[in-house]
């Protein structure tokens, strides 16, 4: 098989796992990044770090166009306590993903693929609203955790969102902040991976594919909307996850 055979080959396959991770996403509401870096891992067709910067891309453009759409309102500052903490965290993330990736990467495949199982656990849990918001220390705390996996991953999903639905706050305001941390978190780590020469063309690549995905499985998703109760429709996405991290932790091991 030459090269090129073998470039295109393997794009057809990113192609694939993230036009599942984006139907996964508008099943969940979260989770692109990590179903599809826990596919990548599994199969083993690019390398993480460059999956993970195609998904900083990605998110990146998702919060802009939601946010031309959907100007912030000021109940989205809850969420200031975990800013810095998370940026924070972000560079820590960065910098184990740069030495994981040079001395252990099976590391990086199981810690990954915690999270993914983490993320499965999290879609079956019922949320129960609290009667008041959570002190600014714990927010701190959940966006350190944030910070790590959105720097390892470019995933920062999973702690704010279990923080953020246990809040009693509405559902504009949860993804507005949920929106707010992810581009910050991604603004930092873009710039750190161009600035420390971590970024390559094919990350930009990638992303430039997956918009036309994105907007494509989102269209057909609304025309085709599967006819399953909420949830029903969150075990079935949690079944995707638990088989994807377990098989990249099967895989790493």
């Amino acid at each position: 098989m030459s090269l090129v055979t073998l470039i295109t080959f393997n794009t057809c396959w990113v192609l694939l796992c993230i036009a599942l991770a984006a139907y996964v996403q508008n099943l969940t509401g979260f989770a692109f990044g990590l179903i599809f870096l826990a596919l990548v891992g599994v199969f083993d067709l690019i390398p993480m770090e460059v999956a993970a910067n195609a998904v900083t891309l990605i998110t990146l453009s998702q919060a802009f166009i939601y946010f031309r759409e959907y100007p912030l309102t000021d109940d989205w500052r809850v969420i200031r306590p975990a800013i810095w903490p998370s940026l924070a965290g972000v560079v820590a993330g960065l910098a184990l993903l740069f030495w994981l990736s040079d001395s252990a990467l099976y590391l990086l495949k199981i810690a990954l693929g915690f999270s993914v199982v983490g993320s499965a656990g999290l879609l079956v849990m019922r949320f129960e609203p609290k009667s008041q918001i959570d002190p600014p220390g714990s927010f701190a705390l959940t966006g350190v955790l944030a910070g790590l996996m959105g720097g390892l991953f470019s995933t920062a999903g999973p702690p704010l969102v279990y923080k953020l639905y246990r809040q009693p706050l509405s559902l504009l305001v949860i993804r507005q902040a949920l929106l707010v941390m992810f581009g910050l978190s991604q603004i930092v780590r873009l710039v750190i991976v161009l600035i420390t020469g971590q970024f390559t063309l094919a990350s930009a690549v990638y992303a430039v594919l997956a918009v036309p995905l994105l907007f494509g499985v989102a269209r057909g998703n609304r025309r085709y909307p599967l006819k399953l109760s909420t949830k029903a429709v969150s075990r079935v996405a949690a079944g995707l996850l638990l088989m994807a991290g377990v098989s990249l932790i099967a895989t790493a091991w």
